[in-house]
């Protein structure tokens, strides 16, 4: 049996991070009685720093303790302020606050999700330290769900203690960025070098003098070889391209990019599909709306409507050579996926919104080179934009 819309519903949120706390807030505002389980002891979710890292540097290993955290001790955020604002509590700059670039980096956009949730009286709502292990639908003609969740009984302390919650609705907010992925190729196994993937990474003087291979060419993948270049002894780049050439970077005199791993050997040797071949120490991976729904004042597609269009995106990917795991990557359509979640939520878009979206960035980055983040000044450009209309 559905739920009744338009009532007030006893509901529990997974994860305290961007996602959670925004659904947070609009499920308080739409009245319902709302619990946020977080397994951290911040608000924050991957934007908390934590410079632990788990034992098993590739995280593997199904008994290692998990660290939550992905963040390097020098991240920055990709995206500026404005695009990284809500609606009605822009990212603003504070006056006499300890960061004050357009790009700030992952201390201070954690410092705006805590004023967040302490300005629209989250904080209250959270259970800190509560991991969640089940959540089952118990009965479907009530729509009753049992939330199990854990917690230590010190922080030092090695005993966990459960309780279970019956709860109306149950959101997933849990985030896509905390299992690492993987690259797969022949010898991977038995390579007798270090391997470790960037969600154990936090400084570069593990790579000081090393021969190093790094898989990927995303944001984390760019940052960190901006890091590791200047110490390391040779750094070679492994990018997912069939018709990829081998590049002598003209930024780097110590970096080479190539096409992806075709085999690693037992003597350490790191073969490309270029055909290339480096003697190498470390493989680094780096390759890696809902109140309105509980209020009746949205719709949710039916359930075949849905699964038809997760079907439809799987074959799209498998037609243009992605995998399923890049499922949530939205650089390509961000704009259109945006405007049609606007439209479905009748959410009003922020004029030019558009214009500091991925996208932008992304030609910034090809304008103004791997210094984008100071070089861009986003304020003057949209301005600027603003002053043709």
């Amino acid at each position: 049996m559905a739920l009744d819309m338009g009532q007030s519903y006893k509901v529990a949120v997974i994860g305290a991070g961007t996602s959670g706390l925004l659904t947070a807030r609009e499920l308080k505002r739409e009245g319902h009685h709302v619990t946020v389980f977080e397994k951290a002891s911040k608000v924050g979710g991957i934007w908390v720093y934590d410079p632990r890292v788990e034992t098993d540097p590739l995280g593997l290993d199904p008994n290692r303790e998990i660290v939550h955290s992905s963040l390097y001790k020098s991240l920055r955020a990709n995206l500026p302020r404005q695009g990284m604002s809500f609606l009605d509590y822009p990212f603003l700059k504070k006056e006499g606050g300890d960061d004050q670039r357009t790009f700030p980096g992952h201390e201070e956009v954690h410092r705006f999700l805590e004023g967040f949730a302490r300005d629209f009286g989250l904080m209250e709502l959270i259970q800190f330290g509560h991991e969640v292990i089940r959540v089952e639908l118990v009965d479907e003609v009530n729509h009753e769900w049992i939330v199990e969740s854990r917690t230590r009984e010190t922080e030092s302390h090695s005993t966990w203690e459960s309780k279970e919650e019956v709860f109306e609705a149950v959101v997933i907010c849990n985030g896509v960025n905390t299992e690492p992925k993987i690259a797969e190729f022949p010898g991977r196994d038995t390579w007798p070098g270090l391997q470790m993937h960037s969600h154990s990474y936090r400084f570069p003087q593990l790579f000081e003098n090393k021969i190093v291979v790094l898989i990927g060419s995303g944001p984390t993948a760019f940052d960190l070889v901006r890091e590791i270049s200047p110490l390391a002894k040779q750094l070679h780049q492994a990018i997912r391209s069939p018709t990829f050439q081998l590049i002598k970077s003209e930024n780097y005199d110590n970096l080479w990019q190539h096409s992806m791993i075709a085999c690693a050997h037992k003597d350490g040797k790191v073969e490309f599909q270029d055909g290339s071949v480096v003697d190498a120490d470390v493989i680094l991976h780096c390759t890696g709306c809902v109140a309105k729904v509980l209020s009746g004042k949205a719709k949710l597609p039916s359930q075949e409507e849905m699964a038809s269009s997760v079907e439809k995106l799987y074959r799209e990917l498998e037609m243009s050579g992605r995998s399923k795991h890049h499922t949530h990557r939205l650089q390509n359509g961000e704009v259109e996926y945006v405007s049609w979640v606007a439209a479905q939520s009748d959410t009003r878009l922020p004029r030019r919104w558009e214009e500091i979206s991925f996208n932008t960035v992304v030609k910034q980055v090809l304008y103004c080179g791997e210094n984008f983040r100071d070089a861009w000044d986003v304020d003057k450009w949209i301005h600027e934009r603003d002053s043709s209309d």
